[in-house]
């Protein structure tokens, strides 16, 4: 089958063979799949990955309960049986496969296997391009979860591009005051169209005032950037992988008492219903389309600074 496949470079093949399926796995006929920065990283080294690359999709399920329907999936694959899964902490389950990441071919492919109990049904009223987006929405869905009272707090989210604009729009619909800091106006000008406060990063002038501030740039700076703005006792959120050594000071940490939390997945259903009732807007960030052959290319256009999401067609 066609898929795009990272083993030490990137590159399309039309004749990748798809495993066989696993006791409770169910395969999925990609329509299609969505380029993100995770993607990139792995491509610069991040986990060591070799195999199929993709985890952000759609696609129609051949069997199971959801036969013939389009699917999105969630891309840890837990054991089920471990402390962690019986704490219903499958995400973090030592023994996981983590689809297009870990030990787990992606869905930059025409099928993927998944396990049936990551699946959900895509509304007939989301088309398959918003739902493509519903994994990183369900990211940005995870901040509200770790941090409950977050409603009516100042909020300062580091990074314009697609997650940095999602985890805004998550923010706001909780009632939280947010502001993003980014380096592209044209990016800002798609929050502040929303109402969202939106400053350029060579205005910033941090002033340790926000409650929390969520580091969504991919960057190594981004950390320190954050330091400089959450207040003492606030709480800092990290919500994307850097594949770079990070080497920070550690003692304002202590100093300050403040919280760090690492941010991965989230809630799919939330996600699905934020999208269906159109309180997060995706179609601005759609910057292209590629057929699955030219995943060369839209890799390219995906590291473009005016770039926010780019798809494979499948």
């Amino acid at each position: 089958m066609r898929a795009v496949v990272f083993d030490g470079q990137l590159r399309f093949t039309d004749a990748w063979q798809l495993r066989a399926g696993k006791p409770g796995e169910v395969a999925v006929d990609v329509i299609k799949a969505g380029i993100c920065e995770t993607d990139m990283q792995l491509c610069q080294g991040y986990m060591g990955f070799s195999g199929v690359l993709g985890h952000e999709f759609v696609g129609i399920a051949r069997s199971g309960k959801f036969a013939g329907q389009r699917v999105v999936g969630e891309i840890n694959c837990a054991c089920e049986a471990c402390e962690l899964c019986r704490r219903q902490l499958g995400n973090h389950c030592p023994n996981r496969t983590v689809v297009g990441i870990l030990l787990h071919d992606g869905a930059f492919a025409e099928s993927v296997w998944i396990p049936e109990v990551n699946l959900h049904r895509v509304p007939d009223s989301l088309s398959t391009e918003a739902a493509v987006f519903v994994e990183p929405v369900a990211a940005a869905c995870r901040i509200p979860q770790q941090i409950p009272d977050i409603h009516g707090q100042s909020v300062i989210v580091l990074g314009d591009g697609r997650l940095g604009n999602l985890c805004a729009q998550v923010l706001v619909y909780h009632g939280c005051n947010v502001t993003v800091v980014g380096k592209h106006p044209e990016k800002l000008r798609l929050l502040s169209n929303r109402g969202v406060a939106t400053v350029l990063l060579q205005d910033f002038s941090p002033t340790r005032s926000a409650d929390v501030v969520v580091d969504c740039t991919g960057s190594a700076s981004g950390l320190e950037t954050a330091l400089r703005a959450v207040r003492p006792c606030g709480t800092i959120v990290l919500k994307t992988t850097v594949a770079a050594t990070q080497n920070i000071h550690m003692a304002p940490f202590v100093i300050d008492e403040i919280r760090l939390i690492g941010s991965r997945c989230g809630p799919f259903a939330d996600a699905i219903q934020l999208l269906t009732e159109g309180a997060v807007d995706v179609g601005p960030l759609l910057s292209a389309t590629y057929p699955i052959h030219d995943a060369i290319k839209a890799f390219e256009h995906a590291t473009r600074k005016d770039t926010l999401k780019v798809l494979l067609d499948v």
